[in-house]
């Protein structure tokens, strides 16, 4: 296979292979160079695959499963229990290198747990973040981490994001120097809890870094900031709250006539950067390979955008990148 060679977690989200197997076929169809590992339960995937014909697809390999991770499942039963999983080996190809990256929409507790184990964090990183794209009021992208995979952090793994999230811009959205933002409940130096106050301190002091301070919950989508950095309960809930307010006001209007009609176009032609749909897939970032999860909720057009984020990744070796980083980056007196 060539090295654009992607692990699909095919019984991951809500939804399984009726959204998984579609978003396969037509990343197949966009790509032309690109090859995919299917990871899943014969007798759910097998029926899609004869329908779509991607169980004879040249550049496509299934490999059928015993297990599912559920999305109940704990983390640690998981990892010990559901060795067999469609999750469990789709990482385990990317560990191998079979692939370059794995996409699930699966248990985010069980995904991270698991990459842990079988990929390991790279060098520096005490632990992977989950980072995502928030649109903005002016075009273009920021990037939030972390956005789940770690309920509470201390100040060294704030500083750590911020690494981690200034590679990820510079090289996946061609930001040259991005600015980073620590997101709190003040713009006030005294404000926030002890770990994002010490962050900003540490943060202020890392001379290679464009730090510029607090940025509010009310400042994620006016171009502030580049990358903005919190802990995995802030991040988990201003996300979800966002992607509320997005599907709110992109909904259709019960009201008839024409005029209400109308202004639902136009609000919803104004606002189609919102649509979650078009920045679905979280990366963990800092594991020695390419980890993307799709959301649980996510449908075929969205687990496709999770496909390309995953094989934007590859193309810019963010792993490698983000390693080198912390490689060359000067030592913080302060960190454990």
């Amino acid at each position: 296979m060539s090295q654009l060679t992607v692990a699909l977690d095919m019984m991951g989200g809500d939804y399984g292979p009726s959204v998984t197997v579609p978003a396969a076929v037509q990343a197949l169809s966009l790509l032309p160079d690109l090859n995919l590992l299917l990871f899943g339960l014969k007798d759910e995937l097998a029926p899609w695959l004869s329908r779509s014909q991607l169980d004879k697809h040249p550049r496509v390999q299934v490999q059928y499963c015993s297990q599912q991770v559920g999305n109940d499942d704990k983390a640690a039963y998981a990892l010990r229990h559901l060795t067999d999983s469609s999750m469990r080996n789709a990482l385990d190809a990317l560990a191998s290198g079979r692939a370059r990256a794995c996409v699930s929409g699966g248990n985010t507790g069980a995904l991270m747990a698991i990459a842990m184990k079988t990929l390991q964090t790279l060098p520096g990183v005490d632990r992977p973040a989950l980072i995502t794209r928030l649109p903005q009021i002016g075009g273009g992208y920021a990037l939030l981490l972390d956005v789940g995979a770690n309920i509470s952090c201390s100040a060294e793994q704030l500083v750590q994001f911020a690494i981690m999230g200034e590679q990820t811009a510079l090289h996946t959205l061609g930001i040259a120097r991005p600015r980073i933002a620590l997101l709190n409940v003040g713009a006030e130096a005294s404000k926030g809890n002890e770990a994002v106050r010490e962050a900003g301190r540490r943060l202020s002091q890392h001379g290679e870094l464009h730090y510029g301070g607090y940025i509010e919950g009310n400042e994620l989508f006016l171009g502030r900031a580049d990358v903005i950095v919190c802990d995995g309960f802030v991040g988990n809930v201003a996300l979800k709250t966002s992607e509320g307010v997005a599907k709110l006001l992109l909904g259709q209007r019960k009201k008839s006539g024409f005029l209400s009609k109308f202004l639902t176009f136009c609000l919803k032609k104004r606002l189609s950067h919102l649509n979650p749909d078009q920045y679905n897939g979280a990366s963990l970032v800092g594991l020695r390979a390419s980890v993307v999860k799709s959301h649980g909720s996510a449908g075929s057009a969205a687990f496709l955008n999770a496909i390309l984020q995953a094989i934007s990744e590859i193309e810019h070796d963010l792993p490698a990148s983000i390693a080198h980083r912390f490689d060359t980056a000067p030592q913080d007196s302060h960190a454990r």
